[in-house]
């Protein structure tokens, strides 16, 4: 009897491990962050809490967004943010910390970005700027505000190691932050700003990985593949389902090993 007990709890704590009960994300409105929203609100055992951010609420490019939180009233919130305005974030943090309480956020997946295909030659220090305020800055000043909550979910958890459960946050990154591959993928796709913009995001994991291990919050980089999305255009290899499917399996499978790791959609390690 007493086996079967400890073998029910292993199982519980397994199962708890790889389905949090909390989770924010950004750019929600669209794309991959919309699919995320839908595939983790109709799971077998879908999210708590889903905390759906967005520039406009209430604009029409996120339709698609409150037509899927009218369906899951008790479960989404959708909540502005715009992840280049600190006010914005702070905002955001306080109303997320009041519904949360003392459980606090599980997983803070940074989704937003921008995506400037310029070259080199085309590229003005403007566009930049963008590109780092938005996808390198933004995901910093986020970790930065959300990080009490992330803590108390830590502490909370009563949960071994690291894990999406627990604790974690995953930023959206790329295989084009590679350095290693940029002569293969240049050719193809130069994008320059976007591609020192997602290096610039995956230094910034590794340091908080590094800096925040004592707290147990895991840090993870996720290359989604070339997706079929506004933002991926319509040469993309793959579907945003497809992609999504593949990245939330691979979220439920992240420890303590693959703290500050970039991996694709598949769980296979992208070269820096």
């Amino acid at each position: 009897m007493q086996e079967l007990r400890r073998s029910i709890v292993q199982t519980e704590a397994e199962e708890m491990a790889a389905h949090p009960a909390s989770v924010l994300i950004t750019g929600a409105n669209r794309g991959l962050g919309l699919e995320m929203v839908k595939q983790m609100v109709e799971a077998h055992r879908p999210v708590k809490k889903m905390f759906a951010c967005c520039r406009d609420p209430d604009g029409a490019r996120a339709e698609a967004l409150q037509t899927l939180a009218k369906k899951h009233p008790n479960v989404i919130s959708v909540i502005h943010l715009d992840v280049t305005d600190l006010h914005s974030i702070k905002q955001c943090a306080q109303h997320v910390g009041s519904l949360v309480g003392k459980g606090g956020l599980n997983l803070l997946i940074n989704n937003a970005g921008v995506l400037n295909k310029a070259p080199l030659q085309e590229t003005s220090p403007e566009d930049m700027q963008y590109s780092f305020k938005t996808n390198c800055i933004g995901p910093m000043n986020i970790i930065k505000e959300f990080l009490p909550h992330l803590r108390d979910a830590a502490k909370a958890s009563g949960i071994p190691g690291m894990s999406c459960s627990k604790a974690a946050v995953v930023s959206i990154s790329s295989v084009l932050s590679s350095m290693e591959a940029v002569k293969e993928s240049y050719g193809v796709f130069s994008a320059v700003s976007y591609r020192i913009s997602k290096a610039g995001l995956n230094m910034l994991t590794q340091c908080a990985a590094e800096e925040l291990k004592k707290d147990e919050i895991l840090f993870s980089l996720l290359h989604p593949g070339w997706v079929r999305t506004e933002m991926g255009g319509e040469k993309g290899m793959l579907d945003a389902p497809e992609s999504v499917q593949g990245m939330l399996s691979v979220m439920a499978s992240l420890t303590e090993e693959q703290n500050g790791a970039l991996l694709d959609y598949e769980g296979k390690s992208v070269p820096w």
